[in-house]
């Protein structure tokens, strides 16, 4: 069980993974970024990587690691390190059990993220964060407000900046 989690914009989460594109976020990537930002694959669309491995929407900001498309983030960027599904996946099906709104979900959480607290989930997590991801994750909500990092006020950019 996790105590909670917050992004200590590490950049691990925007290097290992291929970031699957909905159809709607594909289309919102070519419109507004172009056909150079997604890579197509066997199975659907994904954001580009550099040759390095990591996202071409990243960038650091001294030791830190941002998004530059935070407005255009895809659902699966949002919900990392969370997987949320319907029915047990994984195992442990009573700790990963979560109801609301009287259904049942099933909230696992990928260890390598370095931002999660091991320990008795707290308030903020039950009540904000976990809420906040599975409105994420049936479509009744986009933006993020407890399960993302605001970005310091000293870290802006510019259109021709965002890529």
């Amino acid at each position: 069980m996790i105590r909670s989690w917050s992004c200590n914009w590490c950049g691990k989460c925007c290097k290992p993974y291929l970031v699957p594109l909905t159809t709607y976020e594909w289309l919102r990537m070519v419109q507004r970024y172009g056909y150079s930002s997604i890579r197509p694959g066997v199975d659907g669309f994904y954001l580009k990587k550099n040759e390095d491995g990591r996202c071409i929407f990243q960038y650091t900001n001294g030791n830190r690691w941002l998004c530059a498309i935070q407005d255009y983030k895809p659902i699966a960027c949002k919900l990392w390190p969370f997987k949320i599904f319907r029915r047990p996946k994984y195992g442990s099906s009573e700790q990963a059990l979560f109801v609301f709104h009287g259904q049942r979900f099933y909230i696992y959480i990928d260890s390598l993220c370095p931002g999660l607290t091991w320990g008795k989930p707290s308030e903020r997590i039950v009540k904000r964060v976990i809420p906040e991801m599975i409105q994420i994750k049936l479509g009744w909500r986009y933006k993020q407000s407890f399960s993302t990092t605001r970005l310091p006020s000293n870290v802006f950019f510019s259109s021709k900046e965002e890529r």
